[in-house]
């Protein structure tokens, strides 16, 4: 028999891929938007091929009649190679299969830095530089305001609460606003910093003086996210401790005389681990691939700036591959994350019982 956890986990894991499947059927059809992009590669096909055979010196002898039979006989044969002699439906549940196996194809469009037009290798070139920005972006997040929040917590009502609440509307604004202050007054007025771009050109051959040029390209972009949404976060943190402080077992807690540090640590920090570490890695996968205007403004050669490249040129092969994705990065975070609670917190139990 397999344990009731293990049902569970299986359940789970089973919706979650319907759901990957279906956001991933659903993202095919937008990105092909119907057909209306293929009748636009099915365009530039036929005009490319007409393109080389009239500028041909081979087929200078063959009159116009000849040269649309070549024409129309070389492109039925290139659509076929490329599936498009079938139904959009059709070829849309070829897609799916070849999105869901990450058989993503070659890319209409655009290249990697490499010169390659494999969907794999332009995602692959690129998320590093994004999961490396925005990962360490949101661990210093994370730590200044939990720490932050909970020092706060034991100190409601003083100055530097107060100021805490008086700072939180900073958060109004994006990233990508406090990021053009921050370019003009650091790079352009005070040149201390570069305007954007991940490394020096020419890049250093050094790998040390690469790895400081890197994280001196990271200043402004990381800077601009830590301005945005610290307030927020060290005010959300502090309000969610606050709100655990006046629990009944807390306040057992303090009538038995239990340290204070023990109080903060037991029955205060854990019970609210499980929500604020799901808050953490949503927000940590979403900035992996919604930072498309920090990453345009700062010139960050990553995903945020390839998601609007292949927006605007309608490539959708690209597209679909981005989507997938993230739609596995997020289905297998909310999938970890219920092991993560049955750590952080035993009386959670599976089935939500």
């Amino acid at each position: 028999m397999i344990p009731r956890f293990g049902k569970y986990v299986i359940k789970r894991g089973i919706i979650l891929f319907l759901t990957v499947i279906v956001a991933t059927y659903i993202t095919v059809l937008i990105a092909n938007m119907g057909g209306y992009v293929d009748e636009i590669i099915k365009s530039d096909l036929y005009l490319s091929i007409s393109q080389s055979i009239r500028q041909n010196p081979a087929y200078k002898a063959l009159n116009e009649t000849q040269i649309k039979e070549l024409i129309n006989a070389i492109y039925t044969n290139e659509l076929k190679k490329i599936g498009f002699d079938k139904p959009f439906i059709y070829r849309s549940i070829s897609y799916l299969r070849d999105a869901l196996s990450l058989s993503l194809g070659r890319a209409l469009f655009i290249s990697s830095d490499s010169g390659s037009k494999n969907v794999r290798i332009i995602i692959l070139e690129r998320l590093p530089n994004t999961v490396f920005l925005f990962t360490t972006t949101q661990l210093l997040l994370f730590f200044i305001g939990l720490f932050t929040g909970l020092f706060l917590a034991r100190r409601y009502g003083s100055f530097l609460d107060k100021l805490s609440v008086l700072f939180a509307p900073l958060s109004s604004m994006p990233g990508w606003f406090y990021g053009i202050f921050l370019i003009l007054i650091f790079a352009s007025f005070l040149r201390l910093l570069p305007y954007g771009g991940m490394v020096d050109v020419p890049p250093p051959s050094n790998r040390f003086d690469y790895a400081l040029s890197v994280l001196k390209h990271m200043i402004l972009p990381v800077m601009s996210w830590l301005i945005a949404y610290t307030p927020i976060n060290v005010y959300v943190r502090r309000t969610f401790f606050l709100m655990f402080s006046s629990e009944d077992y807390v306040e057992l807690a303090k009538a038995k005389g239990l340290p204070e540090s023990l109080i903060q640590r037991r029955y205060i920090l854990r019970p609210t681990l499980p929500p604020i570490i799901t808050d953490f890695s949503l927000t940590l996968i979403g900035s992996w691939m919604g930072a498309i205007i920090t990453e345009t403004v700062f010139n960050w050669p990553g995903i945020g700036s390839l998601f609007y490249q292949v927006s605007v040129m309608f490539d959708s092969p690209v597209l679909i591959g981005l989507v997938v994705i993230y739609a596995y990065l997020l289905a297998l975070t909310v999938f970890a994350l219920e092991f993560v609670y049955a750590i952080l917190d035993p009386r959670i139990k599976a089935g939500g019982t």
